[in-house]
Order: C-alpha cells, then sequence, then structure tokens
C-alpha cells in the first residue's frame, strides 16, 4: 500500500512539474549607445545607435525615445522607430564642442550621456513592454574619416 501511495505521487509530482511549462527566459534592460556620430554637410548630426540585448532571450525592439546629452550642455531629443540611424539637430553649444575635439585627432574625447526608454516585446511574452535605459562613454575622432565620431 505505502508504495502504491508513493508511486502515486511521484506520478502527480510529475505531472505537476509538466504542467509548469518551459522555463521563462530573464529579461533585462537593453544597454544603449551611440556607435558612430557623423556630422553631414547642412549641419545635422546623423547616429548610428547600438542597442545591446542584455535578456536571455530574443527582444523584437519596436521604438526608442530618449535624449542625448553632450557634455554638461542642454540635452536633445531622440526618438525613431526602429532603423539605426537618427537624425537629430545639434544646438549650437554642442555642434562647438564636436568641433573643439576635431582639432585634436584621436586624441580629443567628449563625454556623452543617453537615457530614455525603448519599447520591445520580450521572446515569450504576448505583449509589448517599455524599458528604460540609461548610459555614459565618449566620442572621439575617427583617425582618416572627417566628420565621423565613434
Amino acid at each position: 500500500m505505502k508504495r502504491l501511495l508513493r508511486s502515486f505521487l511521484l506520478l502527480l509530482l510529475a505531472v505537476g512539474l509538466l504542467a509548469c511549462g518551459p522555463p521563462k527566459k530573464s529579461v533585462f534592460p537593453p544597454t544603449v549607445s551611440i556607435q558612430q556620430l557623423q556630422v553631414l554637410p547642412n549641419g545635422r548630426w546623423q547616429l548610428t545607435v547600438r542597442i545591446q540585448n542584455n535578456s536571455y532571450g530574443e527582444m523584437d525592439f519596436n521604438s526608442l525615445e530618449g535624449q542625448l546629452q553632450i557634455a554638461a550642455l542642454i540635452p536633445i531629443r531622440l526618438h525613431g522607430t526602429f532603423v539605426l540611424q537618427l537624425d537629430v539637430l545639434p544646438t549650437p553649444a554642442m555642434t562647438q564642442a564636436l568641433q573643439a575635439i576635431a582639432s585634436k585627432g584621436s586624441a580629443g574625447s567628449l563625454a556623452y550621456r543617453v537615457s530614455g526608454s525603448t519599447n520591445a516585446k520580450p521572446e515569450q511574452e504576448k505583449q509589448t513592454r517599455d524599458f528604460n535605459f540609461s548610459g555614459n562613454d565618449w566620442l572621439s575622432p575617427v583617425p582618416g574619416i572627417a566628420n565621423t565620431y565613434r
């Protein structure tokens, strides 16, 4: 009788575990950084944005809403539905700060900060949701490529 009861409990436990489904993958906010900044002839900046998925599963990114701050200057808005390049209109102070490091070549650098949120749908979820991001890094002129910074 005890053997039958143990077998029944073991079978019940196995069925319960099967009902749980596949393990859920952990989802973490992405990291956003500027892969490249190119100064266009009209004075606008073309940013190539890098989004690094820090989750264990796939994520389908839809949009990005945030801001870019160069050094300690007033930030500008970043907005895009998912293309990896964004055109932005810098402030005159931002343009001057970038020009100041251009003459220094690869020895010049300029701090920047990006922050905001990105909308994405994690692999095992049915709905999209917003993920906040914030990051600091540096821009330096690319040797041999005029008006380009990484």
